[in-house]
């Protein structure tokens, strides 16, 4: 079994800047893809960023516009969101999830998920 525990959200300004993290401890993955989505009110969860074990990144470009940064310390494993210049719209939970790679950075089809971390971004 694998443990996923995201920690760094909050309530921030328009324009401000959050850095989400998110740590995994169990299962180890000989090679692993960890990635972040998120979930507003009223909406299904979406994608925003993915990384393998080699650096490799895959971003929601709808998403993150420019603003968000992924990365990984793969001695901690641990997965870090850095974003900035937020907006209202990015109010949402912010999900962790890791899976074995499987030869793409998929936007779905992730096995294991963390609980979330709330981003609450105002006016």
């Amino acid at each position: 079994q694998v443990q996923l525990v995201e920690s760094g959200g909050g309530l921030v300004q328009a324009g401000g800047s959050l850095r989400l993290s998110c740590a995994a401890s169990g299962r180890t993955f000989t090679n692993y893809v960890m990635a972040w989505f998120r979930q507003a009110p009223g909406k299904e969860r979406e994608f925003v960023a993915a990384i393998t074990w080699s650096g490799n990144r895959r971003y929601s470009q709808e998403v993150v516009k420019g603003r968000f940064t992924i990365s990984r310390d793969n001695a901690k494993n641990t997965v870090y969101l850095q974003m900035n210049s937020l907006k209202p719209e990015d109010t949402a939970v912010y999900y962790c999830a890791v899976d074995e790679y499987k030869g793409l950075l998929r936007t779905n089809s992730y096995d294991f998920w963390g609980q979330g971390t709330q981003v609450t971004v105002s006016s």
